[in-house]
């Protein structure tokens, strides 16, 4: 992975071809990461893959992370992997709670990683992320009418009271 000069000379790099995409840089227990605007995400992403001497290619993993209370509170996670150095980027953008009944949107890297389809799916599945332009934004892992999405830090925790009749009828 870059280390933190190396990261600094990839931000300034990005912010050459496009200014103010890149709103933090950290270096943070051997890992390198990036914050993005998401609104120029792709643009980003696209660059990471593309340039020369970069050819971050690889996207190992998509992932979403809730920072509640925080604000932004959802945290989009990409794991690029530069096969060749064998580095690895972690490129996050943060996006806000945009309120009751909508979702937050970020555009999909389907077309940049194929990889990320099934990805992407998931974290729509499980944080309600809304991908503009995935193909087949649909749940992948839970029933269609499933109401709510599990993996906020704001989902009810609970379940139905389980009646225990033998230990009652034994124990009494």
């Amino acid at each position: 992975m870059p280390d933190a000069p190396g990261l600094e000379l990839i931000r300034g790099e990005i912010e050459q071809y496009h200014p103010g995409a890149v709103l933090d840089t950290s270096f943070d227990r051997e890992q390198a990461a990036m914050v993005v605007d998401p609104r120029q995400v792709l643009s980003v992403l696209g660059w990471l893959r593309e340039a020369p001497g970069q050819e971050y290619a690889f996207l190992s993993s998509l992932h979403v992370a809730d920072y509640l209370p925080a604000e932004p509170r959802f945290g989009v996670h990409y794991e690029l992997l530069n096969r060749n150095r064998r580095e690895r980027l972690r490129v996050k953008a943060m996006l806000a709670d945009p309120g009751e009944g909508e979702l937050p949107e970020i555009d999909s890297c389907v077309q940049l990683f194929p990889t990320a389809e099934f990805q992407e799916r998931e974290a729509y599945d499980f944080f309600g992320i809304a991908f503009r332009d995935h193909p087949d934004l649909t749940r992948i892992l839970l029933p269609e009418d499933y109401v709510g999405w599990p993996l906020r830090r704001d989902f009810p925790i609970g379940g139905e009271p389980v009646t225990f009749t033998y230990t009652e009828r034994q124990y009494g």
